[in-house]
């Protein structure tokens, strides 16, 4: 069973890294490798698109593959990352949309935010359950 945890977590990592990157391609390709191309750039994103839809169907392996006391850390973490992310983003954006705020809102802002929240619960919630 450990083998197999093991087994998820490297696929998990490697999908990850795999859409890192193809985002990278995707967003910096049409500016700097290939000047605007329209095909390219669909092309880059949908290869994007296909790495974040087996991302997650990692990620779905990797949480099967849990105990139930890991299960119910994780569990618990996304709930309050997703519940915070949603709360926070469109106050975030409404701020925006509302010029109270002289900053554009960007989304790579909410997903700093989101990666942030989610570490922090999945430390407090391991440490509190074990």
């Amino acid at each position: 069973m450990k083998k197999d945890r093991k087994k998820n977590l490297y696929q998990l990592a490697a999908w990850t890294w795999s859409w890192v990157a193809t985002l990278a391609i995707a967003s910096f390709g049409p500016k700097y490798i290939w000047d605007g191309h329209t095909f390219l750039t669909i092309f880059a994103i949908s290869v994007n698109l296909a790495n974040g839809i087996l991302m997650i169907v990692a990620n779905r392996n990797f949480f099967n593959n849990l105990d139930e006391l890991q299960r119910k850390i994780h569990l618990e973490s996304l709930a309050l990352t997703l519940g915070l992310a949603v709360v926070v983003g469109l106050t975030y954006s409404l701020l925006d949309v509302t010029n109270v705020i002289v900053v554009d809102a960007e989304i790579s802002n909410l997903v700093v935010f989101i990666g942030i929240t989610y570490l922090i619960c999945v430390t407090v919630n391991t440490r509190r359950y074990t």
